[in-house]
């Protein structure tokens, strides 16, 4: 069972501006693939801190420690350079990262998203990674994440960006998933409904819980109040991603016709939670 440790950066999730979602989304992932969460740590964006919190679990030797915050291109952004003091590494323009930076700058100037494609200093510093990390491709913003292997573990920094986090962990954090969990999967899917009173839900999700063993079904209670829309979720994770999915969408469609039948509807699907 894979040890995993994962330290949130950012003064936003001390203070209460952010609520820290990333961390329990990467949970879920990993518990899902087989793995074991030992250890959440929350540090501001001061080197000392990050290098403090990543020199800590280094020392504990996990298979994996995964940063998530503080790769952007503002002076609050520190994690790259923490991360390659903590390490003993020199932080230098990384011709991969700066590619990288470089292609997302100018598919957002082409779509007017940008003013230019210009590798300002702010941009190329994205792109400055510790010697001997690999960039790993970001689908969705500009900053990449970054893979480092110390002895035997390894050590991947991710955007705070909730959808660029996503984005690199269904991309090209797949290779060293694979390499840590095996080909294990693991899927979820959040149906929000027009329904604001979870016993009426009830019925209808321990039916096709009962009837879906293998897929973990659960509303979510919430105090009653007006606007109120109850989340299910439905998740399963295993060796083979087509028969999760296909189990995954038989539970869904079980599910949905059954609260068409009692007037709940579906009103969106989340994938991912």
């Amino acid at each position: 069972m894979p040890a995993v440790e994962i330290i949130a950066i950012g003064n936003e999730l001390l203070l209460g501006d952010v609520l820290d979602t990333n961390t329990h989304w990467l949970c879920r992932q990993f518990s899902g693939r087989g793995g074991r969460v030992q250890r959440v740590a929350i540090v501001p964006d001061e080197p000392g801190a990050i290098a403090e919190a990543l020199e800590a679990a280094r020392r504990r030797r996990p298979d994996l420690i995964v940063l998530t915050g503080g790769l952007g291109p503002t002076s609050d952004d520190k994690t790259l350079f923490s991360v390659a003091q903590a390490l003993g590494r020199p932080l230098e323009l990384n011709e991969r990262a700066l590619a990288m930076v470089q292609a997302t700058y100018e598919r957002l100037a082409a779509h007017g998203l940008v003013r230019d494609a210009a590798l300002t200093e702010e941009r190329r510093k994205m792109a400055c990674l510790p010697r001997g990390a690999e960039p790993l491709h970001n689908p969705v913003g500009a900053a990449p994440g970054v893979l480092l292997r110390e002895g035997e573990t390894a050590v991947v920094c991710l955007p705070g960006v909730p959808a660029e986090l996503k984005g690199i962990f269904a991309t090209s954090l797949q290779p060293l998933l694979s390499e840590l969990f095996g080909g294990r999967v693991f899927l979820e899917r959040v149906l929000v409904t027009d329904c604001g009173d979870e016993s009426l839900l009830a019925p209808v999700v321990n039916r096709v819980a009962a009837d879906h063993p293998q897929v973990y079904v659960k509303s979510r209670a919430q105090a009653y109040s007006e606007g109120v829309r109850l989340r299910i979720t439905l998740s399963l994770s295993g060796e083979d991603v087509q028969a999760v999915q296909a189990a995954i969408e038989a539970a869904d469609r079980d599910l949905t016709a059954s609260l068409a039948a009692v007037g709940i509807v579906v009103l969106e699907r989340v994938e991912g939670g």
